[in-house]
């Protein structure tokens, strides 16, 4: 099934899709997203999924990233998502420009929309979903292999890091709306 959103007043396709995708996790969820700044209720979507005990892993780009304010608007919701279980991982080598969602190892998302406002609210994109083990699968074993050459936000790490960053994290993340 292919999904689209597109500018508009509401709740566009493609965010209800994922935030209904995310609610129906009961194992997995994996998220690679190019653009991550969530609003405050997918924040909260992807908490309330591994507080329920399904593992949420989310891969996002590092610090090669080509729009440099979305990488600390993105930073401002980790607190919140690391504290409640939710692996967050940066990838190191390059540009990450992947768009999918894997959810417990039998339906996939894959397209242009990001995890963002802009995708979902602002700009014309399309989401191809697909009901298959074997889709989700090799999408999996993607993920994995770019896990690989990224850097997991460690807790620990994470609520110990300094104060000219943690003041740049919510100053971005008041532009939520148009990142």
């Amino acid at each position: 099934m292919v999904v689209r959103s597109s500018a508009g007043v509401g709740d566009s396709n493609v965010e209800a899709l994922y935030y209904l995708a995310i609610a129906a996790a009961r194992e997995s969820l994996d998220l690679t997203a190019a653009y991550f700044v969530p609003r405050p209720a997918f924040t909260e979507a992807l908490q309330d999924a591994a507080e329920r005990g399904v593992r949420v892993r989310v891969l996002v780009p590092g610090s090669n990233i080509d729009k440099p304010p979305v990488w600390p608007a993105g930073r401002a919701s980790y607190d919140e998502l690391v504290g409640s279980g939710v692996e967050v991982y940066e990838y190191q080598p390059t540009m990450l420009h992947a768009k999918t969602m894997t959810v417990d190892g039998c339906w996939s998302a894959v397209g242009s929309a990001n995890f963002d406002n802009r995708s979902f609210q602002l700009n014309d994109e399309a989401t191809l979903c697909v009901s298959s083990e074997e889709f989700a699968g090799r999408l999996s074993e993607q993920f994995e292999r770019d896990l690989e050459v990224s850097e997991r936000i460690a807790p620990d790490r994470w609520t110990s890091r300094g104060p000219i960053q943690r003041a740049g994290e919510p100053a971005m993340a008041l532009a939520r709306r148009e990142l």
